[in-house]
């Protein structure tokens, strides 16, 4: 293991610990996984995170992939079984995995303000720049992965409030503007959408940066101000509280100061899911987001949660997906968060998921040598 991966630990396990692996059928990841093998050996490596895990490790698994004949359930597990060493990610805390979920929002949109459609998505900045170790100003914390390039130098990009106040106005940067600041903001969550046009005409949206401020969760604050019981909290009644509190809406919103900015996608085929961090469309069910410092995008992980039951007929989920996306409220060794689609069905299913988890990841053999 990577000496930057404290306060976690691999223990290597078989495919026979693994409770639900014998009922799970991911065949569908083998399209997924070639998509994710094209980016690695023609566009980009994915990035490695501090478990130490590369690209190139991920690769003899996305090749091996590619020349299978998948025509059943037990053909894709018995390739994994083949391929890959199974690994519990053990917190040293002793504490559960979470997992919490997202979909793809579909939002009414115009390409033209009025008094109906007031609330723009914004396109990146051109004074938003990257921050890494050679260009950080003094006093601008880690976790700061973009900032603001001004004639004066680098500083911290305005937050939610400045850029609801208008700080980004008369810039150009609209993509559309949509009826609720609300559905703005949870479209942020989220981190993509499709946008529905008057005429009928369908657009797509994704995450293309942030300003830099940290994700603060307004579930959070709404719990700590007794507004709202812990044991009710989700994303429907986050919106219904909200929409009950009108004039509370902008001062809790703007407390969680991160913005999130957006780059429009081609939506030829809309039956695709959207195309998210690791720069491959994503998979209802099957792909998951993960802590990027820590991991890294494509490999498969086989997550259990005994009391998440409604995303799959009442039946514990157990299910390996792959890390194809992240978030910045994604955070730790065994956190992650499940793409559950594409509309408000889609919405439905993941607003209430908020539960334990146990991780495991998959490590394709050559790189599961070095863990073992």
């Amino acid at each position: 293991m990577s000496e930057d991966t404290p306060g976690f630990a691999l223990q290597a396990i078989s495919f026979d610990d693994l409770q639900g692996w014998k009922d799970d059928d991911p065949s569908s990841l083998f399209e997924a996984m070639e998509a994710c093998r094209r980016q690695v050996i023609d566009i980009k490596p994915y990035r490695t995170g501090s478990l130490g895990l590369t690209a190139q490790d991920l690769l003899p698994l996305l090749e091996a992939a590619r020349s299978e004949n998948i025509s059943s359930a037990a053909d894709a597990r018995t390739f994994f079984q083949s391929h890959c060493r199974p690994f519990r990610i053990r917190r040293i805390d002793g504490n559960p995995g979470f997992v919490t979920a997202f979909y793809e929002p579909e939002i009414m949109v115009s390409a033209v303000p009025d008094d109906e459609y007031r609330f723009p998505f914004y396109r990146r900045p051109e004074d938003l720049i990257d921050l890494d170790e050679g260009n950080r100003p003094v006093g601008l914390p880690d976790s700061y992965a973009f900032g603001r390039l001004t004639s004066d130098g680098i500083e911290a990009y305005p937050d939610r409030r400045a850029i609801d106040e208008g700080f980004l106005a008369g810039r150009g940067l609209e993509i559309a503007w949509a009826k609720s600041k609300v559905d703005v903001f949870f479209v942020h969550v989220q981190g993509a959408a499709r946008l529905r046009y008057p005429d009928g005409r369908v657009g797509r949206i994704t995450y293309a940066a942030k300003a830099g401020h940290p994700f603060s969760a307004i579930g959070k604050l709404l719990i700590e101000r007794g507004e709202i019981e812990r044991s009710e909290i989700s994303m429907q009644t986050i919106r219904r509280w909200l929409g009950d509190h009108p004039q509370q809406v902008d001062e809790v919103l703007w407390h969680n100061r991160s913005y999130i900015f957006f780059r429009e996608v081609p939506s030829a085929d809309l039956n695709a899911g959207p195309v998210a961090a690791a720069k491959v469309p994503l998979i209802a069910g099957r792909s998951l987001a993960v802590d990027r410092l820590i991991h890294t995008f494509g490999f498969p992980f086989f997550i259990r949660s005994e009391n998440l039951v409604h995303l799959d007929g009442d039946k514990p989920f157990a299910r390996v997906m792959l890390a194809l996306d992240t978030g910045s409220a994604i955070v730790g060794p065994a956190r992650g968060d499940i793409f559950t689609g594409s509309g408000d069905d889609a919405g439905e299913l993941a607003g209430t998921v908020r539960h334990d988890a146990d991780f495991v990841i998959l490590l394709p053999n050559a790189a599961a040598a070095r863990f073992a």
